[in-house]
């Protein structure tokens, strides 16, 4: 007795093999689709997030503490000057025990003088307005220039950081030396800054 449909038997599956090459094209192309967003892969030259080697993304702001502009590479990093830019925001926990370290080590090295009061320290204070990112920096002691980035156009659409804390190592040409993102003791602070310094200097 034959089992085909033709017989009244079971009908055979139809259109199994087609769905199971959809599945696997549909899945490949999501794949690709992925790596395109979200890695560097297809972008051109400039874009994209930065890393070490490339040069520091360029921008100006207003200066949350005190009168002008702060601008990189303007104001450091480019102009044969290295530079360390801190990214940090009133509203970042992390940033209220970080942040006083490290403003107290900068003054006390503009203070001793020598090859690491001549870095450039800028912060860039994301996401708050003037007057808590002005308390922010008043009460951790910063006395560097801090750039007010209240719409992330530099944390996030010009160094594609998301959060805070990040700190970005510049070398004396514009290149980055360094990204750390996260907690920054005062430690790999300094030691992240003397490799800015030109070897004899």
């Amino acid at each position: 007795m034959t089992t085909d449909a033709t017989a009244g038997g079971p009908e055979a599956p139809v259109g199994r093999k087609p769905r199971k090459i959809f599945l696997v094209v549909g899945v490949v192309l999501a794949a690709a689709l992925g790596v395109g967003l979200f890695t560097s892969l297809g972008t051109t030259p400039g874009t994209g997030a930065p890393h070490a080697g490339d040069m520091v993304p360029s921008f100006s702001a207003p200066r949350l503490n005190g009168p002008g502009d702060v601008a990189v590479p303007g104001d450091g990093g480019g102009n044969g000057r290295p530079a360390v830019l801190l990214f940090f925001g009133n509203w970042c926990a992390v940033c209220h025990t970080e942040i006083p370290s490290l403003a107290s080590a900068v003054r006390r090295q503009r203070a001793a003088g020598g090859a690491l009061a001549q870095v450039r320290i800028i912060g860039v204070d994301s996401e708050d307005t003037t007057a808590d990112g002005r308390a922010f920096v008043q009460h951790s002691g910063v006395t560097f220039p801090v750039a007010h980035d209240p719409d992330i156009a530099i944390t996030s659409g010009a160094f594609f950081f998301t959060g805070d804390p990040y700190a970005v190592f510049v070398n004396a040409d514009g290149t980055i030396n360094d990204i750390i993102a996260g907690p920054l003791s005062v430690a790999r602070f300094t030691a992240a800054e003397e490799k800015l310094i030109p070897s004899g200097n």
